[in-house]
């Protein structure tokens, strides 16, 4: 493209006589092309964010106390089933000790624990969470925050606090629903 000053004065000289007499239109309207700025997600930003700050350091919902049971079994589930797992009447196919791990350390450890155990056709196990006794006055931490995981994944047919000898409140049996095809 070339520079105005460029432009040959013969052609100039044409193209004015053509034009004729100009006059500069002058408005106070915004010029309609301007640069839109790529808009921003701030709700989803702000979902991120508040699930992250959930999941690290939300309410705790301080329903349980240190030294009472849990027991949830899913919708459907036998009592038969249920009664077995509480009186440990099931082989432990594996343990995770959650000991010593925060939330997030805590929920990637036991969901890849579930994944292993089901591809090698475990159908129960003990998950160490610990009491909370060395927790500050929020209570246990992770027995609550294992107590909603394990509800929410599907892999998971039932879970109860394990018997004394095996870790007791401290400790849970979570049954797995079996390998499908």
């Amino acid at each position: 493209m070339s520079d105005r000053h460029d432009v040959d004065p013969t052609d100039q000289e044409l193209f004015r006589m053509e034009v004729g007499d100009v006059r500069r239109v002058r408005h106070d309207r915004i010029d309609p092309f301007f640069a839109r700025r790529s808009p921003v997600p701030h709700m989803t930003i702000a979902d991120e964010r508040a699930v992250l700050e959930e999941s690290l350091y939300g309410d705790l919902n301080p329903e349980l106390e240190t030294g009472e049971d849990v027991v949830y079994a899913r919708p459907g589930l036998q009592n038969k089933v249920l009664r077995k797992l509480r009186r440990g009447q099931y082989a432990i196919g594996a343990q995770i000790d959650l000991h010593g791990m925060n939330s997030v350390q805590a929920k990637d450890a036991l969901r890849c624990f579930i994944r292993d155990a089901r591809r090698r056709g475990t159908t129960c196990v003990r998950v160490i969470h610990g009491k909370g006794l060395r927790s500050s006055n929020k209570g246990p931490v992770l027995k609550v925050r294992i107590n909603r995981w394990l509800r929410h994944w599907d892999d998971v047919l039932a879970f109860c606090s394990a018997r004394p000898n095996d870790g007791g409140t401290g400790a849970a049996y979570v049954l797995l629903r079996r390998p499908g095809p």
